[in-house]
Order: structure tokens, then C-alpha cells, then sequence
């Protein structure tokens, strides 16, 4: 399936998880890829792959000058790279709250902000966010990770209206736990990783883990012609936690 054959995307967070799978996805579908990471090792192969910190203005403007060189072009924007946060208000410093939100809300600020003139000028393009089911729900000891990724569907849905009459769709995906990197770190860390993992999968009403190829396609959807009446939409992926 061709679905993205002579699209030109650019992937943020592409060297794990969601953003790995997206990547793998987007080539899967004829797509031509840029994919950026801190580390871009894990960038699979056939993308091409750049180092950006996607909270630094000057580094973005980079990637993005970079990215379109390569590809002569972006026609979708996936907005994936973000970090998480294990603390509540009253546990969280100034400086851990700072980056949080450097990265999951100014990283996607500043990459909209690069690439979407050349999609304005090109009269359309498409812009998928990562967000989170931690944006609608509060979750225990992840303040600045839930604030940032509420914040994350608000611009979602701001940009989609601002922008809708020149072509411009953006939309986001919110995954609930997904059994990714990030989610093996933490398990990892508990005193009990085992049970840590099973509380986990206990509180998803379809008693499992999602999967970040799960999440992958349905940001693919989100930027597939398929989905050409749909923008503003935040949509989630998280086996019942929100219905629950």
C-alpha cells in the first residue's frame, strides 16, 4: 500500500517508539522520511536521519532548512519527540517542569512554526502531533507531563482552526500506556518492576498494553488522504482509559 508514495515527511522523536514506528511506517508507504532525534542511531534505515534538540530555536531552524533540502519539500509534519516526568506538584523543581515543557510544547511550537510557511505557500500540508490520554485525564505524579500534553491538543485544535482555509489539517493522536522505551524505563525503576508493569496493564480496560505500531497507524491515518475532513481532532488510542 502507496498511500504516502511522493509525500515528503519530516518525524521528530524517529529514533524510538511511536516516532521509530511512524518512520517505519511512512517508508513502508512509499514516503520519502527525515527523521530527527537526539540520537538519530535508532532512525530506521532508509529515512534519513539528523540530530535535533527540538526545544532549540536555532537547531530547528536547521532541521528544518535541512530537512527540506533533502527532501525539496515537507508535506507532513509529525510533531513526536516529547519526554515524560514522574512527580507531582509539590515534587517537581522549576527546572524539571522547564524542560518538560521545552520540549513537549515549545519543540512543537517551534517545528509548526518553521515548516508551516513553506506548506502555506505550497497551499496545504498536514501536521500530526503526539499528545497523550494524560492531556484529558489527570494521571497521579505527572503533573507537567499531563500540563504539557493538554497543552499540546489546545494548540492542536488552534492551529487547525487558524489555518483551515489554506490547506492546512493538524491534528493529534493521544495514546494511552504503551509499551514503548519510556515505559520500560519506568517499570524498570519501581521497586517491584513486574507488578509495576501489571498495575499498568490493569488499569487499560482492554487488559493489555498498546502498541506503538497501534499508535503509528493511526497518526498515519491522521495524515492520510483518508482522513481529508478531519483537523482539530484529538484522537485517542488507549484501550478505555478515558471511557473508563
Amino acid at each position: 500500500m502507496d498511500r504516502f508514495a511522493d509525500r515528503c515527511a519530516l518525524v521528530t522523536g524517529a529514533g524510538s517508539g511511536i516516532g521509530q514506528q511512524i518512520t517505519r511506517q511512512l517508508l513502508d508507504q512509499g514516503a520519502r522520511v527525515v527523521g530527527a532525534d537526539l540520537d538519530p542511531a535508532g532512525v530506521p534505515s532508509g529515512a534519513i536521519p539528523l540530530r535535533a534538540d527540538v526545544s532549540d530555536e536555532a537547531e530547528v531552524r536547521e532541521l528544518v532548512r535541512a530537512a527540506g533540502a533533502e527532501l525539496g519539500r515537507i508535506d507532513a509534519l509529525f510533531n513526536n519527540a516529547g519526554i515524560g516526568s514522574t512527580a507531582n506538584v509539590l515534587d517537581s523543581t522549576v527546572e524539571e517542569w522547564d524542560r518538560v515543557f521545552a520540549v513537549n510544547v515549545r519543540g512543537v511550537f517551534l517545528c509548526t512554526k518553521e515548516v508551516l510557511p513553506q506548506m502555506l505557500a505550497r497551499g496545504g500540508g498536514v501536521i500530526v502531533n503526539t499528545a497523550s490520554v494524560a492531556g484529558m485525564i489527570g494521571l497521579r505524579d505527572r503533573a507537567s507531563y499531563c500540563a504539557s500534553k493538554g497543552a499540546v491538543i489546545a494548540l492542536t485544535k488552534q492551529i487547525a482552526v487558524q489555518w483551515a482555509g489554506d490547506g492546512i489539517r493538524c491534528n493529534c493522536v493521544c495514546p494511552g500506556t504503551v509499551d514503548s522505551p519510556w515505559v520500560a524505563r519506568l517499570t524498570a525503576s519501581a521497586p517491584d518492576p513486574a507488578a509495576r508493569r501489571e498495575e499498568l496493564i490493569a488499569r487499560q480496560p482492554l487488559g493489555r498494553l498498546g502498541r506503538t505500531d497501534e499508535v503509528a497507524a493511526a497518526a498515519l491515518y491522521l495524515a492520510s488522504d483518508d482522513a481529508a475532513f478531519v483537523t482539530g481532532t484529538a484522537l485517542v488510542i488507549d484501550g478505555g482509559i478515558v471511557a473508563a
